[in-house]
Parts: C-alpha cells; sequence; structure tokens
C-alpha cells in the first residue's frame, strides 16, 4: 500500500482529500502544520507528499527548501492562491505540480496515481541502468561509466588497454577467448603489432588484480585455447 503524506491546515479539506485517497487504496498520514509535517516527513518515509503551501509554522516553499537535497519523494503542492509566481517558485525548489483550489477529489487521486507511477519508472530505469553499469565478480568490480576496478574494495590503476582487455572478459565470464581473437576486439584489425601484445596485458592485469599472479583466481590461462576471466 502506497504512503501518501499531506500537509494542510484545513482539517475538513485534508480529510476530504484523505477518503478519497483510502477509497483507492492509499495509507494516508495528515499533519496540520509545517513543524509537524516536516518531522514527520523526516521520521517515516512516504510515497507522495501533498502539501499546502499557505500553512502555519513552516510554509510549504520552506519545506520544499529543507527536503531539497534529503528526500526523493514526488510533492504536489496545493494553493488558494492562483498567482503564476507561486507555481514558478514551487516547481522551482523541486515540487512535481501544482493544482490550485478549489479542485475535485477525482483529479487530485488521478495525479497522484501518475506522479507516483512515473516517479516508479525512474528509479526502475535508473536501478537497471546501475545495474548493468558495473560488473561484480567475486572482490572484482568493474564500473563502466567511469572505467574504475576495484578489488576487494580497492581501486587498481589500468591503462587504456588493459581495462578493455579487463571489461571484454569480464563481460563474457567463463567463455574462452583465444588471443587473436581478444586482439582483433581490443586493438582492431587495423592495429599495429602482434598477438604477443594480449599476453603483455594479461600479465600487468594479473599483476594488478590477482592476490597470486602465478596462480590466477580470476583471468585463467586455458592451454592450447586462450584465456577466460572465471566466475
Amino acid at each position: 500500500m502506497k504512503k501518501i503524506l499531506i500537509i494542510e491546515d484545513d482539517l475538513s479539506i485534508a480529510e476530504l482529500q484523505k477518503d478519497y485517497l483510502e477509497l483507492n487504496n492509499f495509507e494516508v498520514t495528515i499533519c496540520t502544520d509545517g513543524v509537524e509535517g516536516l518531522n514527520t516527513l523526516k521520521e517515516d518515509n512516504f510515497d507522495l507528499l501533498i502539501l499546502d503551501i499557505m500553512i502555519p509554522k513552516i510554509d510549504g516553499l520552506s519545506i520544499l527548501r529543507s527536503i531539497q537535497d534529503s528526500k526523493e519523494i514526488p510533492v504536489l503542492l496545493v494553493s488558494a492562491k492562483k498567482d503564476e509566481i507561486d507555481k514558478i517558485k514551487g516547481l522551482s525548489l523541486g515540487a512535481d505540480d501544482y493544482i490550485t483550489k478549489p479542485f475535485s477529489p477525482g483529479e487530485l487521486v488521478a495525479r497522484v496515481k501518475s506522479h507516483i507511477q512515473n516517479y516508479e519508472r525512474i528509479r526502475s530505469r535508473f536501478s537497471s541502468k546501475v545495474k548493468n553499469d558495473v560488473i561484480t565478480i567475486r572482490g572484482l568490480e568493474i564500473i563502466k561509466s567511469s572505467r574504475q576496478a576495484f578489488i576487494n574494495g580497492n581501486e587498481v590503476s589500468l591503462a587504456q588497454k588493459e581495462f578493455d582487455l579487463l571489461l571484454c572478459l569480464s563481460e563474457n565470464p567463463n567463455r574462452v577467448f583465444n588471443r587473436e581473437e581478444l586482439f582483433e576486439r581490443i586493438w582492431g584489425l587495423d592495429a599495429l603489432g602482434d598477438t604477443a601484445t594480449v599476453t603483455v596485458h594479461i600479465r600487468r592485469i594479473r599483476e594488478k588484480i590477482e592476490s597470486s599472479p602465478s596462480n590466477p583466481q580470476y583471468i585463467e590461462t586455458v592451454w592450447g585455447a586462450g584465456y577466460k576471466l572465471r566466475v
């Protein structure tokens, strides 16, 4: 059940919003002033905030400023004022939407559902992107976007081709590559040099990521065939 926090000093309006939201299977908490609302936000996690601008003790825009960097939550601003400046201020402070009183409860519920769904989609895409960006194999961690490699939490310094070679092997775990394949993938068909370059780079990588380079636990030599990264 999704949790909604309403910060609204007009209790009759807040109770009406709560009734409609609960009919749509939301769990709703009401706070009637800014101090209570801000404390409740800090103490619990909510899926959406419905925030009136003109509330006592701490106004809605000040609450937005306070949670700007600490809370990732969709915010629906509510106000009886129709001035565009309030809408601009609220949106610039991170609010996702703005609704002016009076409004229909049905419209409120529709907007709440829409913003929660949008946030979930964004989080899902971001989570998937992060997951796809990081390769973890036992104590080895590779971050593709920043071109970083860590072994047991400690960053190792890899030259460009060393990183490319390690990434190629880690993206294809347990697959055996011969030296010709690796040379073609990393250096390209038109590169100058020979496949012995691959052997040299494998040795350098092992020196950086293996606790015992002569007895490697990650990049293994498959005699007569090539190399693989063992998982």
